[in-house]
């Protein structure tokens, strides 16, 4: 039964897209299957193709739209215009030629299959177009938008979204109710799209950051972020005056706030609206897959499907590998982008309306495209836990640990193991470097680092990278249960090696020393000491009192984490009431400093700092 519109009705609308929301998202990411599919499915059940509560998905669909928009402009914000302008190559030339070639393998498609040439052109039209918002939000969950692979998806999705006006007007063109007027309306439209683009780009360099510093002026937070969704929804909305995308027009007012101070109060801003919406958009999606056209055509729905879906990644593949990425890479892009998108549905109901392609055939493709949509969380997912190359993706431009040695391997060089290095590096210590982290490990080696891939998990590893001769293996991981593993390997397999390891806290600390590990330290113990006798010093005390205050609170914590220890109270990590345990041995400070630090002491034993 289909809700009614009225006042009551939309509250309850309102509450029944964020039920359903609440609920299948949570569960699609706890079966780790992704936000975005969570979404999809929520949105197919309450939809008028499911339990009929929403009978309107366009009205959802273009109001959710502005998800999509802002999206796009937080992408802008992490973009300077200088590194755009890096990307020109992947923008222009990689992003052309892999539409140019789906085009034509998806026209020879869809005349395989019988369709008229038409029909096939403007499917395969329509099914080049990716969707943005899809394989931004996979991009972002995976954490590969800042990474090179990423970069590169971006870039042709940019272009992707310029296609928008052309493919217009081809399919204007091609109308036969409007060739004759169709030159000049198109030469009208190019020129229209052109004025609106340098209107947005003259705003953006001379009135954005003087607007936004009359703002910040105003010391009125809620006046700011009225400012941000002004120039999202502004430029948007010029963009779309003009023939553009409203995403485009988000996307290049972020690039021209790039480098303003005030992006990264903007980005805060936009986050909240920006989620939401972009979730309403998923949902938009799920409730606009026709069952009806599905269960009447599925033959011609799940053909076509999966020979689009198909013939679009073997083509991004090829035009991937012929530009020389790697084929993990290949195929990942492949994968993301195989789908078709949001702008389709637009090219269709165009070429439906001006008489290019039959309303059945607009049905048809437009259910494709919804179910190509749906699909892409599940394939990108399948196929990067069932193909090896993909878990290895980007390690050919990365040295592997094979056949090292030195008298120090140090495993992990995130924040810690950075600081760690650099006294050791000072006195020519022969150090060995392991990380996984491969996008970390290309960005040291632009500042004259050498680290090697390896898990220090694997015995294979470690002995390449020289644990068998080593003094000193020092642990720098940032996770726990990574570090005890590596501890327990290290200790049966080199114990020629002293073990130095990070621990992430007392509990940590404590389970490493139960292990007979003597030398650890706690990550935030040290510095957190530092920044308290810094505290001290700009009170008033002399340099010499400062320290001496920090001795005394090194000395208890030691005392204290001996004591704990010899007592049992957490050698099986559970927490213990500190309530019934006597105060170390009596201390020699005066007796109000001596509560204090012990009262300071318990405080940070109870948060297992």
């Amino acid at each position: 039964m289909a809700i009614e519109a009225s006042g009551n009705s939309q509250l309850i609308q309102a509450v029944t897209l964020l039920g359903a929301a609440v609920i299948m998202v949570p569960l699609f990411r706890r079966l780790g299957l992704g936000s975005v599919l969570g979404y999809l499915v929520a949105g197919l059940v309450v939809g008028p193709f499911g339990l009929g509560w929403f009978t309107e998905p366009e009205a959802i669909l273009h109001i959710a739209e502005l998800g999509v928009v802002m999206f796009l402009f937080v992408v802008g914000l992490e973009m300077r215009p200088s590194h755009l302008w890096d990307l020109r190559r992947e923008i222009f030339g990689l992003g052309t030629l892999q539409i140019v070639t789906c085009a034509i393998a998806l026209t020879a498609a869809g005349m395989l299959m019988g369709w008229p040439f038409k029909v096939a052109f403007i499917g395969a039209l329509g099914f080049v177009l990716t969707s943005t918002a899809i394989v931004m939000q996979l991009l972002s969950e995976r954490g590969d938008l800042a990474r090179a692979n990423g970069q590169r998806i971006v870039s042709i999705l940019l272009l992707e979204d310029l296609m928008i006006v052309p493919l217009l007007a081809m399919v204007a063109w091609m109308s036969p109710a409007h060739a004759n007027a169709a030159t000049s309306h198109r030469g009208l439209s190019i020129l229209i799209g052109i004025l609106a683009l340098l209107a947005l780009i003259a705003a953006g360099r001379w009135l954005l950051n003087p607007l936004f510093r009359i703002l910040a002026g105003s010391k009125a937070r809620e006046v700011l972020t009225a400012g941000a969704l002004l120039v999202v929804l502004g430029a948007a909305l010029l963009m779309q005056a003009g023939g553009l995308s409203m995403a485009m027009g988000a996307f290049v007012a972020g690039v021209l706030l790039a480098e303003s101070s005030f992006r990264h109060q903007l980005e805060a801003d936009i986050e909240p609206f920006r989620g939401i919406l972009l979730g309403l958009f998923f949902l938009g999606v799920g409730m606009a897959l026709d069952v009806s056209v599905v269960r009447a055509d599925w033959a011609i729905i799940v053909t076509g499907v999966l020979a689009l879906m198909a013939t679009k990644g073997l083509c991004i593949y090829v035009v991937a590998r012929v530009l020389r990425s790697g084929h993990g890479e290949a195929i990942d892009r492949a994968s993301l982008m195989a789908q078709g998108g949001e702008f389709a549905f637009v090219l269709y109901a165009a070429a439906s309306a001006a008489g290019v392609i039959s309303a059945q055939a607009n049905a048809r493709l437009t259910t494709m495209v919804v179910l190509s949509m749906a699909l892409t969380p599940l394939v990108t997912l399948l196929v990067r836990r069932f193909v090896p190359a993909c878990k290895a993706q980007a390690l050919a431009s990365v040295n592997r640990a094979v056949g090292l040695s030195g008298s120090v391997l140090m495993i992990g060089f995130g924040r810690f193991g950075q600081v760690v290095s650099q006294p050791l590096l000072v006195r020519d210590v022969d150090v060995t470097i392991i990380d996984t982290d491969v996008e970390m490990i290309q960005a040291a080696s632009d500042f004259g680092f050498k680290i090697y891939y390896g898990d220090g998990t694997r015995l294979d590893v470690l002995q390449a990278a020289g644990a068998d001769e080593a003094k000193i293996i020092a642990i720098c991981v940032d996770r726990c249960e990574v570090a005890n593993e590596i501890v327990d390997l290290c200790k049966v397999q080199f114990p020629q090696a002293t073990l130095i390891v990070r621990a992430y806290d007392r509990e940590h600390a404590w389970h490493l020393a139960g292990e007979g590990i003597t030398r650890h330290v706690r990550e935030t113990f040290e510095s957190a000491l530092r920044f308290g006798t810094m505290t001290l010093r700009e009170l008033g005390l002399t340099p010499t009192q400062a320290r001496e205050i920090a001795k005394e609170v090194r000395r208890r914590d030691a005392d204290r984490f001996a004591y704990e220890l010899a007592g049992g109270d957490w050698v099986t990590g559970a927490v213990m009431s500190f309530s019934k345990r006597p105060h170390p041995t009596p201390l020699t400070a005066p007796r109000r400093e001596s509560q204090a630090l012990n009262q300071a002491a318990e405080v940070a034993a109870r948060s297992k700092n």
